[in-house]
């Protein structure tokens, strides 16, 4: 069995990784605020950012991590292509759940069926992520660890979305933000507790791409993408500051008619 090590960098990858799902979720949160008091093409548009946002996040925060997993006996690459599927599995099931509870009528059915649809999104996207995963050996998961990784996935996507709809102040969001942060972070270092590697000692080149050739700088791109976004959902006027400004600017309409 190969020595496995979590933390290869000390604390740096796991608060790292940390940091970013809080922003992640932080920006996801906010987003479905917004869109909850919008409509049309508004509504829509924030959804799919709260999902981007939301996804990118979450697969940050998975392979940050990652960049700090090593397997004594071994080296490691990346299959590429699934890598990125990974990636939008993450954005396009976290997007079916968010748009369940953005366009739900039954506020309460929208929000079990949102927080089932996007933890298993989150779980499936771990695991598409750890298949891409290539070694000399084979890795094995305790089944109960896995389950239980599952569980803490959909529960905190639900407390999320249970947060998005009930919370609107932004210091609530930012705690809710924090917990979720953490949640997700459970849910990674539990399925990354399930793991065992059986190495095979070889010669041979891996297939694939490392950490620092791929992971690592999609990682950087992806962070600053939620960076500018973030900075672009603050400057952005909130509904009830358009509602504000609109009805300032009709007396002066008045009176200049």
């Amino acid at each position: 069995m190969g020595h496995l090590d979590h933390a290869a960098f000390g604390w740096l990858t796991p608060v790292l990784s940390y940091v970013m799902a809080c922003i992640g979720a932080a920006l996801g949160l906010r987003c479905t605020v917004r869109a909850l008091g919008a409509t049309g093409r508004s509504r829509r548009n924030w959804l799919l950012t709260a999902a981007s946002a939301i996804g990118t996040g979450i697969w940050t925060m998975h392979f940050v991590a990652m960049l700090g997993f090593s397997v004594s006996g071994t080296e490691m690459r990346y299959n590429v292509p699934l890598t990125i599927l990974s990636l939008l599995v993450a954005m396009v099931v976290v997007g079916a759940g968010v748009f369940a509870v953005g366009y739900g009528r039954d506020r309460g059915r929208a929000l079990v069926l949102g927080g089932l649809t996007t933890g298993l999104g989150v779980a499936s996207m771990h695991y598409l992520g750890m298949a891409a995963l290539r070694l000399h050996g084979q890795v094995h998961y305790d089944p109960a660890l896995v389950g239980l990784s599952v569980v803490i996935a959909v529960v905190a996507a639900t407390a999320a979305l249970w947060a998005a709809l009930n919370i609107r102040s932004p210091v609530a969001v930012a705690v809710a933000s924090l917990v979720m942060g953490g949640a997700v972070s459970s849910m990674h270092y539990t399925g990354m507790m399930a793991v065992s590697v059986r190495v095979s000692p070889s010669g041979e080149a891996l297939p694939g791409a490392t950490a620092m050739q791929f992971i690592f700088p999609l990682a950087v791109g992806l962070g600053s993408y939620l960076f500018l976004t973030s900075a672009f959902v603050a400057l952005s006027p909130t509904t009830d500051e358009r509602e504000a400004s609109a009805s300032a600017q009709r007396p002066v309409e008045s009176v200049a008619r």
